[in-house]
């Protein structure tokens, strides 16, 4: 029964753990959630003692993440995407199927403690749109004619759909087998971090310097500099970390996953150039929890490239050089992409965001010097080294050079993950993803994500590079290019926009708590409840403008801007009728 609980079971988990450090909290969290379901008090108890972490603590990271729970849980629990990108290709349609069929709302538990179903933020499928987890199982394209497969476990896997090219950072994805390093080593693997190794890591960072290279995740931090400043900070190799950032969790981001999930291996060797680059001996590769084929995987792929000898001491006969890597499971919370709150995630603590400075390149994980970089950054650093820095400054322009991963969701023919030389068009770039099915014309395209901006129509022939979008006030954020057509209800939208702010907010600061609240409760009343009232874009403007300027960290200065810029588009959304 659910609320049996038997502690015996525990005890050779429990064995493994005695010794560790705080920062083995999630890993054991993880274990121990799998094995009952839920984490009862009793089991709360014998962690606590088992990592030496106050009890309170423990209930306080159990809290934090919505992946953890401290109320009776079955083991197998359901997860359907009910955010913006799924939304527009019908998933309340198979929601709605489904609940029929479960006999369950959101958040609830069969009556025989069978399986719990929620509806839950972006899954990072939004390619597969409506899509869902059932188990570890994923799931894409569902419709209600599907529900009964879906429960069955027999629903196709999703994989990737990926278009463009040159494909200098996605070759191999779906063509490769992922758990294969010998696969992987006939397709070009491991090639370049030999060649890594013949050059020193000052020769590396130099032609990142030159490649121009800047942060694939949103931020847009010069890579090379990153990396020299790790570098020269002071400490052993032991003491300096890199860190690839896979918690992508932005609703209409999905452009890591399909590396993450088909060429696991492409990351292992990624993040290793980027150690001996930077000369650390620790990588993590910290992933959402919401990927959990993706984990399994990259779990998969660090141990036989650890027995292989691509990890570990003196690797490829490179004396002195010496690199691990741990994979570390996310446990349901956006926050954890900003890079310190994924510091405090690793330590085993809740997700807040540190103030800044001191940085990471000094002070990073364990206080430590720490590179943290985005997936598709690692990859293209590597990309860099492996055609040379001649051909990749051939592509883009002078000034956005190489390539770019675009995420198409939405209204749009052909969705999936485009690679693609910078320097090609908005409208381009959909007219290539097959444009707008049945003919429909476009209302407005969400740029750069969930924190980005909306553009009408009228403004679609601008130039994807850092320096138009610098220019015409709109973000490449992580490539997130999301097509509403003109049946697209705006008002939804903007309103689960909302809730995925309001929702994920952490709580540090109240700018950012209060404010994403207010936001959805104005934006609730007018998609749900009467409509507009006299007063409300106003108020909008205020609590944006608000969060922008005093937010902690990136969620809250950006929980404000896509609605920020649909309401200044179309200040009908948030009028009251006249």
């Amino acid at each position: 029964m659910i609320n049996s609980v038997d502690l015996t079971l525990l005890e050779p988990i429990l064995a493994q753990y005695h010794g560790r450090s705080r920062d083995a909290l999630l890993p054991l969290l993880h274990e121990v959630q799998a094995l009952y379901g839920w984490l009862p008090r009793p089991v709360q108890e014998a962690i606590s003692r088992t990592l030496r972490v106050p009890l309170a603590e423990v209930h306080g990271v159990i809290e934090f993440y919505t992946m953890f729970y401290n109320e009776p849980t079955a083991k197998r629990v359901i997860r359907v995407c009910d955010d913006i990108a799924c939304r527009l290709r019908g998933s309340a349609d198979f929601m709605a199927a489904l609940e029929a069929r479960l006999g369950l709302q959101s958040g609830e538990t069969s009556r025989n403690g069978s399986v719990t179903y929620e509806r839950v933020p972006c899954l990072g499928m939004c390619e597969h749109g409506p899509n869902a987890l059932h188990g570890s199982n994923p799931a894409g394209n569902l419709t209600p004619d599907d529900v009964d497969n879906f429960l069955a476990n027999a629903h196709p896997e999703p994989r990737i759909q990926k278009y463009g090219g040159p494909m200098l950072k996605l070759a191999r994805a779906g063509k490769v087998i992922p758990w294969s390093l010998n696969d992987y080593e006939q397709h070009g693997g491991y090639a370049t971090l030999r060649k890594a190794l013949t050059m020193t890591p000052e020769e590396i960072i130099a032609t990142l310097e030159a490649s121009k290279i800047l942060g694939r995740g949103g931020a847009m931090f010069p890579t090379g500099l990153k990396w020299k400043f790790t570098r020269s900070a002071p400490g052993t190799p032991a003491e300096k970390h890199v860190i690839a950032n896979a918690d992508e969790s932005e609703p209409g981001t999905f452009k890591d996953r399909g590396l993450l999930e088909e060429d696991p291996f492409g990351m292992i060797e990624a993040l290793t150039i980027a150690g001996y680059a930077i000369g650390a001996e620790n990588g993590w590769i910290f992933i959402r929890g919401e990927y959990p084929r993706g984990y399994r995987r990259l779990l998969t792929a660090v141990t036989r490239a650890r027995q292989a000898g691509y990890l570990g001491q003196n690797i490829l006969g490179k004396e002195g050089f010496n690199f691990d890597i741990e994979v570390r499971l996310g446990a349901g919370a956006y926050i954890c992409g900003e890079e310190t709150a994924l510091f405090e995630a690793i330590e085993g603590k809740r997700g807040f965001p540190r103030i800044k400075p001191p940085f990471p390149t000094t002070h990073g994980l364990f206080q430590q010097p720490t590179a943290i970089n985005n997936v598709e950054t690692l990859v293209a650093a590597m990309a860099v080294l492996t055609v040379g820095l001649e051909e990749w400054l051939k592509l883009g322009t002078p000034d956005s050079p190489g390539t770019k991963w675009f995420c198409l969701s939405g209204h749009i023919a052909r969705p999936g993950v485009y690679e693609l030389p910078f320097g090609l068009t908005i409208r381009e770039l959909i007219e290539l993803a097959g444009g707008v099915p049945g003919g429909k014309a476009i209302q407005g395209v969400l740029m750069g994500g969930a924190a980005g901006v909306f553009l009408p129509p009228d403004k679609l022939d601008m130039p994807l590079t850092y320096e138009s979008s610098k220019a015409n006030n709109f973000p490449l954020g992580s490539g997130v290019v999301m097509v509403f057509d003109e049946t697209a209800d705006l008002r939804q939208s903007l309103y689960h926009l909302a809730h995925f702010f309001a929702h994920e907010s952490c709580g540090k600061c109240y700018p950012c708590q209060l404010g994403t609240q207010r936001q959805l409760e104005i934006l609730a009343r007018i998609a749900h409840n009467g409509g507009p009232r006299p007063g409300d874009k106003a108020a909008l403007e205020d609590i944006g403008y608000t969060m922008t300027h005093t937010s902690l960290c990136g969620l809250g200065q950006t929980a404000g801007t896509a609605v920020l810029s649909a309401i200044e588009l179309w200040p009908e959304l948030v009028a009251p009728d006249v």
